[in-house]
């Protein structure tokens, strides 16, 4: 049953099989063209059922380095020295970090939450957080089931710099790959769409956003959490992925990804209940929410309960209620 595909989607991709006949039968109605996302209304703003809150990790693909230098790396530490030296030479010395194309993806996380609607405040309620696929899958499989997961829910995307970054490079992967992504690109008019850049309830880029699209100050993710008395990063940074990935800890990857995944998701319950999205029960509602899926899990995986203690103490025990 964990390789049974129904549009598009493998059954592995979800907790239960309760929750992969509910997603096929809900697709079943969405595949109907008088509801595909082409026969959206013109003018009409798309009403999201669901928050998908993502972040992907990668290193350096060394694998372009004959095509792209003419050489090739003898070990994987070398490749990346050597990738890394391509992009100052092309950047005149000021950044060696590798382009959107230039990254393999070894973990995409993810969590999502219903949207539930009184009026025009929003209320949002945790549903899943993990990663996709499974600790032994190609890069294809995870990009795959990436872009299939989300085409069949269409939710309102949600990241921190994903217009920048993850998402460019989940595009060129599924290019490498020969992924189709049609929803990600349909589109009923020029401003609701998942590639316009101020649609935030398409697609909120917390990065683009908070700086008003580069009006003020790009801040990373970790100094806006230290700001609003969030956890931040716990135990792992992006700077050890790479040594990680050698020494083939990638759920130690995928535990990381999937922190940075809630970290994301707290800024995005504060920015909505500072835009009106969402009231204080709202946002309230949904803090404690987490807090008990959290706990919940927490015996079984020691990144999350190492995150709430982590968000007990940045908040002094209030985890952020208000």
């Amino acid at each position: 049953m964990s390789g049974t595909m129904i549009y598009g989607c493998r059954r592995d991709w979800f907790n239960s099989a309760r929750e992969f006949v509910w997603l096929c039968r809900y697709v079943g109605r969405r595949t109907n063209p008088r509801h595909s996302p082409a026969h959206t209304p013109s003018g009409a703003t798309m009403m999201h059922s669901s928050l998908f809150v993502f972040d992907i990790e990668t290193v350096p693909d060394i694998d372009v380095l004959p095509q792209l230098t003419g050489e090739t790396a003898p070990d994987p530490e070398t490749g990346r020295k050597m990738l890394e030296d391509y992009h100052l030479e092309i950047t005149s010395g000021r950044n060696g970090f590798p382009r959107q194309p230039f990254h393999k993806v070894v973990a995409i996380s993810f969590l999502r939450a219903t949207i539930q609607r009184d009026g025009d405040t929003e209320m949002y309620e945790i549903e899943e957080l993990r990663s996709g696929g499974e600790l032994a899958s190609e890069e294809k499989d995870l990009v795959n089931g990436f872009f299939a997961y989300c085409g069949k829910l269409y939710p309102r995307l949600v990241s921190f710099n994903g217009r920048g970054f993850d998402l460019p490079v989940l595009k060129y992967r599924a290019m490498k790959h020969g992924v189709s992504a049609r929803w990600l690109h349909q589109a009923s008019n020029k401003w609701e769409n998942y590639t316009a850049r101020y649609a935030p309830h398409w697609h909120c880029d917390l990065a683009e956003v908070l700086s008003d699209y580069g009006a003020s100050a790009r801040t990373k993710m970790n100094e806006v959490c230290a700001a609003l008395d969030l956890p931040g990063k716990t135990g792992v940074d992006g700077s050890k992925v790479s040594d990680m990935y050698d020494n083939g800890e990638i759920d130690g990857i995928r535990r990381y990804c999937e922190t940075d995944v809630l970290n994301t998701y707290l800024l995005y319950l504060r920015h909505a209940l500072h835009t009106g999205l969402t009231d204080h029960d709202g946002y309230n509602h949904a803090i404690n929410l987490t807090v008990g899926w959290l706990e919940e899990r927490a015996g079984d995986i020691p990144a999350y309960q190492e995150f709430l203690d982590a968000w007990r103490q940045s908040s002094d025990g209030s985890f952020n209620a208000l």
